[in-house]
């Protein structure tokens, strides 16, 4: 039941949402890795293919009109996502109301103006996210923000004011966003306010007015400002040791409450009701094990109804009698999880996400009317209905010094046979590693995870110290401990598997995207003979030049980066940065490495890839290379995550054993790219030389 949003930005994705993240020189290749003796997964096992895994979903982000007469999704039209909508009652009246030819569109809403969708839409990943108008009855489309280089950033929407919507935009400094007012009727705009208070974050009311806002300090904390009058006076403070845990995340309609998660004064966050004009505080929801994670609040009021808790699995508790009995129905649906998509304005109808780690997902209306009707709308992904998809197996896994990792183990079905979450003998094993760091692993469906396990490997998702979630004292264990013990997790994560026979030692792999890729990186470096080989995706190699290209508008956010990581603005930050690079240690590689990279990516840059690849080559280590170059952080086009997975697929079965299934046509529609390497995964070259001649045509 999803409606809230992190309260900083993600320094890096997971590899599941970026695929939709002192030693001697050596001119010998690196060795193969020991194969099994004998396949992880036999033949019998239905081979899932990757279209299949990885193409479009039929239909995906269902939304409900504030009216309740239009339902809407993103669905392909000619192969690429467009927005679609039908009437409540007539999905078979269904029609496509963009006509996107490029990346997709991915995310859209409606907004309180009858007829109106909106939609945010990049350019070949730059992450310069445009905030776009669709007027059904016409067709038009407009760009609410036509300007260079400007990330849109949506503050709200207002039932009050439904031909409006409050924006920030970083046209008139990259830093940071202005705030506009966009008139929904004809695109025109009028300043609310000039951000010349380093403001990262607004809260504003049901008038579209701001009356909070978040404003980041030198020293790594964050003062909660409020509007008087013409001024943005203090409100609260929140220091560095508390500052991923604890601030503002909603405000009620009328102004009067403002929400927050807070970690003060405990470790783990939880939802506080603040009463503006009191000051006073009613603790809404708390638990000693994780923070408070998500929220639903009531569509006119604003008022947070329900809050959940993450610790292994989602747990909802109702805060308002008034959904209680509507969270207990929304239970029946199965042993999965349920997510709200959207709420009506006047709350009779729901739109509902339901899925579990071995059900895509499903969507469902629900009417709250009498007995509570569940009515099954359709399948995201119909075509794995009954495929050999596996369950998830949350862990609880001690670290060397006594922290407890949160992890989640998923087997291959003939590894696990009677189902009980272990295996009947070691197989292969992908330590599949999450980005942020400053995020977590999640139960749930994973096509990535499918994928894998479909394969013959176990895979391992590990929450290592620094991951968010758990509590401040976790999440602040991992400050200064890039390529230490935030390694030191991972090696104890394969440990464990390795005592209870899930794996053998040599058969281990280490893959991840952004942070995750990085990992993979640090994996080969700091210990270059623990993992058989890795798979970094968009992973930066170097933490000076990672830190000196981060886009303008994190500004908010660079104190967090140096003082979590290393402050390139001293030289001991400098050195440190310098230290726990892979590239410092790029001599130590002796496993097979696979990179992929999106050129246009703004986070971490086409460089940090090119570095260590180059690098490489110069010490004649092999290493493949595959790019991208409409892609940015992560492979967004179908065809972009079909390609590098059939490359990675190869690149994991000569390393580990698993089942291949051949590139054929997956490479038909990408960008694919290869500077290096291509000639070291089997039938690379030659599926490359196909689609190049495919091209040239």
């Amino acid at each position: 039941m999803r409606q809230s949003a992190a309260l900083l930005p993600c320094l890096f994705f997971s590899a599941a949402m970026l695929l939709s993240g002192c030693g001697r020189e050596t001119d010998a290749p690196p060795p193969a890795a020991e194969s099994p003796a004998a396949p992880a997964a036999p033949p019998e096992v239905e081979l899932i293919t990757r279209e299949v895994l990885f193409g479009n979903p039929e239909r995906a982000s269902v939304q409900i009109s504030p009216d309740g007469t239009t339902l809407s999704w993103v669905a392909p039209r000619e192969g690429v996502m467009n927005v679609w909508v039908a009437p409540v009652g007539d999905l078979a009246a269904a029609r496509a109301v963009t006509a996107d030819t490029g990346r997709g569109i991915r995310n859209h809403f409606w907004s309180y103006r009858p007829g109106t969708l909106l939609y945010v839409r990049d350019s070949g990943g730059d992450e310069n996210f445009h905030l776009f108008a669709v007027e059904l009855a016409s067709g038009e489309s407009r760009d609410l923000t036509p300007f260079a280089a400007t990330t849109a950033s949506v503050v709200g929407l207002s039932h009050r004011h439904p031909d409006a919507v409050l924006v920030g935009m970083n046209d008139r400094d990259p830093q940071w966003h202005d705030l506009y007012r966009v008139d929904l009727r004809d695109g025109t705009r009028s300043l609310v306010e000039k951000n010349e208070q380093r403001i990262g974050q607004y809260l504003a009311d049901g008038e579209l007015q701001p009356r909070f806002a978040v404003r980041s300090r030198p020293d790594g904390g964050a003062d909660v400002l409020q509007r008087k009058g013409d001024a943005w006076v203090p409100f609260d403070s929140i220091g560095f040791e508390d500052s991923l845990t604890t601030g503002p995340v909603g405000l009620s309609d009328d102004g009067a409450t403002l929400y927050l998660r807070d970690s003060r004064e405990r470790d783990t966050s939880a939802m506080f009701a603040l009463d503006v004009a009191s000051g006073a505080r009613s603790l809404l929801h708390q638990d000693a094990r994780a923070d408070v994670g998500d929220w639903l609040a009531d569509p006119v009021t604003g008022r947070v109804q329900a809050v959940s808790v993450n610790y292994l699995r989602d747990e909802w508790t109702a805060v308002d009698d008034a959904i209680r009995a509507d969270l207990d129905r929304l239970a029946t649906l199965g042993p999965g999880e349920v997510s709200v998509n959207a709420r009506t304005l006047d709350d009779r109808v729901w739109v509902l996400a339901y899925s579990a780690a071995e059900s895509p997902v499903q969507y469902y209306r629900y009417d709250r009317d009498g007995d509570g009707t569940l009515t099954r709308l359709f399948s995201a992904r119909p075509a794995l209905e009954g495929a050999p998809l596996v369950p998830m197996w949350p862990q609880e896994i001690r670290s060397r010094d006594g922290l407890t990792l949160v992890s989640y183990l998923s087997l291959p079905a003939a590894a696990d046979p009677d189902g009980d979450g272990k295996t009947n003998a070691p197989v292969p094993m992908v330590l599949l590693v999450h980005g942020g760091p400053w995020a977590r692993d999640y139960y749930g469906y994973s096509g990535m995870i499918q994928w894998l396990a479909n394969r013959g490997y176990a895979v391992l998702n590990v929450n290592f110290r620094g991951s968010t979630g758990f509590g401040k004292a976790f999440t602040n264990a991992g400050d200064g401990e890039w390529a230490a013990k935030m390694h030191d997790d991972l090696l104890d994560a394969v440990d464990w598997a390795v005592a209870r026979g899930v794996t053998r030692r040599d058969q281990v792999a280490i893959m991840g995207g952004s942070y995750g890729g990085y990992a993979t990186l640090v994996g080969l470096t700091f210990t270059p003979d623990t993992f058989a080989c890795g798979v970094d995706i968009v992973g930066p190699s170097n933490l000076n030049t990672l830190l000196a290209t981060v886009p303008p508008y994190w500004a908010s956010f660079f104190e967090q980066l140096a003082r979590r990581m290393g402050d390139p603005r001293t030289d001991a930050g400098r050195a440190w940065l310098t230290e726990r690079s892979p590239l410092t240690r790029v001599d130590q590689i002796r496993k097979p490495l696979l990179i992929g990279q999106g050129a246009n990516d703004p986070r971490v840059k086409q460089d940090e890839s090119d570095q260590i690849v180059n690098a490489m080559t110069a010490r004649n280590i092999p290493v493949t290379y595959v790019l991208f170059p409409d892609e940015g952080h992560g492979f967004q086009r179908p065809e972009n995550g079909k390609a590098f997975n059939a490359v990675a697929e190869g690149f994991l079965g000569q390393c580990l054993g698993g089942r291949v299934q051949p590139i054929g046509e997956d490479f038909a529609g990408s960008s694919i790219q290869v500077p290096a390497g291509a000639a070291q995964v089997p039938g690379l070259e030659q599926a490359l030389s196909t689609h190049a001649g495919e091209v040239r045509q």
